[in-house]
């Protein structure tokens, strides 16, 4: 059976755009199963229900799992793994003798459900957490331009690390938002406009970048130009 597994920040991205609704008709046009780890579910519903800030969207995402929408994969299943991810990835990085802590429970456990589980892919906004896993030099030299010092690369742990994960595929909540776009999911807000789906798609992208996703103003550039 098809599935992929959600980080927080992308459900958040998507909630906060008012797009949340698009899961249901993704996942059926997807055709499998759509999951997040118990950590996930914590970040999602359990902390920000009992804020005033963020309690309407725990409540949303909570009727999306109630619904079966978002499945809950239970701690146990990936908690070994996880936990043996969140030492590599934490100890790769050094700034003298100090590791840097990279990623934190919620990406590395969606990342180990979707190994263990064997996802077509896993939804992470997060720039940092995917630059470790598709282009470590540039984390390094980000990381260097950041802390103003030099950072070393313990390329043992680092290399076990992406071996461990090398099943797994990474795309955002922006690739979720063209892929309904492009299934006609958001032909209801087309505007009375000039380029009224260029100007659709464009909107969509901004919202969902300026709400956490990690898309640059090229990428998005790019995507509503090919989009026509």
């Amino acid at each position: 059976m098809k599935s992929i597994f959600f980080d927080a920040g992308p459900v958040i991205s998507l909630s906060t755009t008012n797009l949340l609704w698009i899961l249901p008709q993704m996942k059926s046009i997807f055709d499998g199963n759509f999951y997040i780890a118990s950590s996930v579910r914590r970040e999602l519903i359990d902390v920000p229900f009992h804020s005033k800030k963020f309690k309407f969207e725990a409540m949303q995402v909570m009727k999306a799992v109630n619904d079966g929408v978002l499945e809950i994969v239970p701690s146990e299943k990936t908690m070994a793994l996880k936990n043996e991810l969140l030492f590599l990835a934490n100890n790769s990085f050094f700034a003298g003798n100090s590791p840097i802590h990279i990623v934190h429970d919620g990406e590395i456990d969606s990342i180990a459900g979707a190994v263990v589980m064997g996802s077509d892919a896993v939804v992470i906004d997060e720039r940092t957490t995917r630059l470790i896993i598709e282009d470590w030099k540039s984390l390094q030299f980000l990381l260097h331009r950041k802390l103003h010092t030099r950072i070393d690369v313990r390329l043992e742990n680092l290399k076990k690390f992406l071996e461990k994960i090398k099943s797994v595929r990474i795309i955002r909540s922006a690739e979720i938002a063209v892929v309904a776009y492009e299934k006609g999911v958001l032909k209801d807000y087309l505007p009375r406009v000039k380029d009224a789906k260029r100007e659709l798609l464009d909107g969509v992208l901004w919202g969902i970048k300026l709400n956490g996703c990690s898309i640059s103003r090229d990428e998005i550039e790019k995507i509503v130009r090919a989009a026509g």
